[in-house]
């Protein structure tokens, strides 16, 4: 008996990928920003690491990661 295959082929299958691929990039990028404040000593709250966390914004993360090497507090890594 043959198993019909044909939804992991289909576009909505397609598009479940894409989107588990996006999240699992935004996850690891928000990751690498914690990990460069946290080795240099930056104080992260429980709140600021699950704000990180929680940016599915690849630009902003990116944003994030390029400050994460010269802020001194996580306020001035969120621009505020």
């Amino acid at each position: 008996m043959a198993t019909d295959l044909s939804f992991f082929r289909s576009e909505s299958a397609q598009k479940l990928r894409a989107q588990g691929r996006a999240e699992g990039v935004a996850m690891g990028r928000a990751e690498d920003v914690l990990m460069v404040l946290r080795h240099r000593g930056v104080d992260v709250t429980d709140a600021a690491a699950d704000r990180i966390r929680g940016c599915q914004d690849e630009a902003r993360l990116a944003t994030w990661l390029r400050r994460a090497l010269d802020v001194s507090s996580v306020a001035d890594l969120f621009g505020e």
